[in-house]
């Protein structure tokens, strides 16, 4: 129990830097607030459940080393105490931290059975099903967390999003049309403009006409715009067979996040070598916008597939950090060794 603290402590501060990524970015005041609240809430829990005295005690000096053993020992602690819900929450995000997604998906669970009408926490737990599932499909349970979460808080975004996405997955596009359109009044006019993609793009699979022009001035690539270059090495386009209907993507992400992209572009082959504007009405997830982020992973991905989501016998381009603004444009070569 002694190490409690320095577990749970370093759990909050290194979730937050890596793993706690929202799909809307706050200010950093809400940001320092986020980290203050877990380590808070970790010396708290370690009050009700530790052996104060015990910080003095030789077992205090072992602190985990690395995130690995940081979550072995927490492991341990709610087996030890498994009626925290908070505590299952910090082992949750840390797993997805770790790519460990079926984990992930399984602590949020043992959250969510202590903590059943907690709506932020119901999407969450909706999510991690999303991505725990091989084929990123959103079950029938999810759906029940994420309605769920709309009925304790009807003005829920992200519930509302993702309940779009799986009627879109559903082959429904009317009705996530419709379950987006509420959205456009809560976001701001650059997450609306991307929102709107969307929402066209499904009322056109629908056989419906897209919303009518919005009468306010379109939003502009903001400063976080990034320039991409992308082009297919000679000596393995000279040595490799490759389908003339293959893809390309073009995909900025979260580095060390989520596999899902903040912002992507589908190309033909036939396009290489290409330049690439990527920004917000790039975001393929309205509420997670380029321009909120300070730093992107930039790769490019030819998919015979033509899925974004990576199928085996892709090849993707050597993946770049770029701190944003950026300064010059990114240069991606597919097949490079």
């Amino acid at each position: 129990m002694a190490v409690f603290v320095a577990i749970a402590v370093l759990l909050a501060v290194v979730v937050f830097a890596a793993v706690l990524w929202p799909l809307w970015r706050e200010s950093r005041g809400v940001a320092f607030g986020a980290v203050l609240v877990l380590s808070v809430a970790a010396l708290g829990i370690y009050t009700l459940v530790g052996t104060p005295a015990a910080i003095d005690a030789p077992a205090a000096a072992a602190t985990p080393r690395s995130m690995e053993e940081a979550v072995v020992q927490l492991e341990a602690e709610l087996e030890r105490h498994p009626e925290r819900a908070d505590g299952w929450q910090l082992l949750a995000r840390s797993y997805e931290m770790l790519d460990r997604r079926p984990e992930a998906r399984d602590a949020y669970a043992r959250a969510l059975k202590l903590t059943p009408d907690d709506p932020d926490l119901l999407v969450q737990a909706a999510q991690a099903r999303l991505f725990a599932d091989p084929g990123k499909k959103i079950d029938a349970e999810a759906v029940a967390m994420l309605q769920r979460a709309l009925e304790l808080q009807p003005q829920q975004q992200r519930a509302q999003w993702f309940l779009g996405v799986w009627q879109r997955q559903e082959g429904r596009p009317a009705e996530a049309a419709q379950t987006w359109e509420p959205l456009l009044a809560q976001v701001d006019a650059a997450t609306a403009r991307t929102l709107r993609v969307q929402i066209d793009a499904a009322r056109r699979d629908a056989g419906q006409p897209p919303l009518p022009a919005d009468e306010a001035p379109a939003a502009v690539a903001g400063a976080n715009a990034l320039a991409v270059k992308v082009s297919l090495d000679p000596d393995f386009a000279a040595r490799v067979r490759l389908r003339g209907d293959a893809s390309v993507f073009v995909i900025a992400r979260v580095p060390d996040g989520p596999p899902m992209p903040v912002a992507a572009e589908k190309h033909s082959l036939q396009d290489l070598p290409l330049t690439v504007t990527l920004d917000d009405a790039d975001s393929p997830m309205p509420t997670q916008k380029l321009s909120s982020l300070k730093e992107v992973e930039v790769f490019a991905r030819l998919s015979s597939s033509g899925e974004a989501t990576r199928q085996d016998g892709d090849i993707d381009s050597k993946p770049v950090r770029v701190k944003l603004p950026a300064t010059a444009p990114v240069e991606l070569v597919i097949g490079a060794k």
